[in-house]
């Protein structure tokens, strides 16, 4: 049933690691926004008749905009599930504004909200393994793509830096995140078009509303578009829905005094220290890490995960490593992130 269903959603490769059933309960559990607990939720997918101690996957989703697509609403194969059927339990967070806490606007890259929903989590989940005689053992893999990539190093670098969280990250595997938010910004404001504008409209609005500016959306984006922005990103739309609504043209999509804004070195200086702020800069991974990315990837361009790598390095990150695919785009690189991860894995 599983292989059927994992070579129908394109994951058939992984026939062969599929070795258990998976039973998949949906946790509800508490975290924090804005200096407040909230409930938030995630699935929990478990190997069925193991016979010994798991290994605990959290494996991180890439960005969603409709509330259908969030993990415990979810109907179809995210992928991650085949963790499960491989023998790990795996732990897949809806993240802070979906499930549970979807009258939130999502905290969209903004690292400690994404940090503490995954970490939060797995903490979470261990008194659920209790009362469901779940047997685990002490490695813990952290996996995502895309903003899932993102969230995964803020969630390493949550528990590697904060030691009353009492985890400990076996690895981690991040794939095509915005980890250098500055640097994405420096192509927005080069006169190229950017093909996801959703991308730009998500980040800008979450900002607005996790750090309470208010500011009127016609501040920042010319019309039509500003009108349209609160029933785009009401959670019925997916991405390529809200795309056709706006343009990928930077320069018409923004007001011109905000956009000349981005651009000036003494503009816009509360946004751009956010950015700063939730980018990766004054940390590196200490346990065993990989950083994926495709070369072609127009959405998330490599340079982004290259120049952080390369900081890492900098700053002593000896078991991180910066892994290629080579012609991969933004939707193609997942797949051969998983094909080249699933061996990394086992071999812990």
């Amino acid at each position: 049933m599983l292989q059927s269903l994992a070579a129908a959603e394109g994951y058939g490769i992984y026939g062969s690691e599929i070795k258990y059933g998976v039973s998949v309960y949906k946790l509800q559990y508490y975290t924090t926004y804005q200096g407040k607990e909230i409930k938030a939720s995630g699935l929990v997918c478990v190997p069925v008749g193991m016979a010994t101690p798991a290994p605990i996957v959290s494996a991180q989703h890439g960005t969603i905009f409709s509330h259908s697509d969030a993990p415990t609403s979810f109907t179809g194969l995210s992928g991650f599930e085949l963790f499960a059927a491989a023998g790990y339990v795996t732990l897949i967070p809806d993240y802070i504004g979906f499930g549970a806490s979807k009258q939130i606007f999502h905290p969209y890259y903004d690292q400690k909200h994404s940090a503490l929903a995954v970490v939060d989590m797995i903490k979470a989940s261990r008194k659920f393994y209790t009362e469901k005689n779940i047997s685990t053992n002490e490695q813990l893999f952290l996996v995502g793509y895309s903003e899932g990539g993102y969230v995964t190093l803020a969630a390493q670098k949550e528990i590697e830096t904060n030691p009353q969280h009492k985890l400990k990250v076996t690895a981690s595997a991040a794939g095509a995140g915005g980890y250098d938010l500055t640097h994405m910004l420096s192509g927005i404001t080069s006169g190229q078009m950017y093909s996801y504008p959703a991308y730009l409209a998500y980040i800008l609005q979450a900002y607005n509303h996790t750090n309470s500016w208010n500011r009127p959306l016609n501040e920042l984006f010319q019309e039509p578009y500003a009108s349209k922005l609160p029933q785009l990103f009401n959670g019925s739309n997916g991405g390529s829905a809200i795309n056709r609504e706006l343009t990928t043209d930077p320069q018409k999509l923004f007001t011109t005094a905000f956009y000349n804004g981005l651009k000036a070195s003494d503009k816009e200086l509360l946004l751009k220290q956010s950015l700063q702020e939730n980018s990766f800069n004054g940390w590196a991974p200490q346990s065993p890490t990989r950083l994926y990315h495709g070369t072609a990837d127009n959405i998330v361009p490599f340079e982004n995960t290259r120049l952080t790598y390369e900081r890492f390095k900098a700053k002593g990150a000896s078991k991180t490593e910066l892994i290629s695919i080579n012609g991969g785009t933004h939707s193609t690189s997942f797949v051969p992130m998983l094909q080249s991860l699933v061996p990394w894995i086992k071999s812990f």
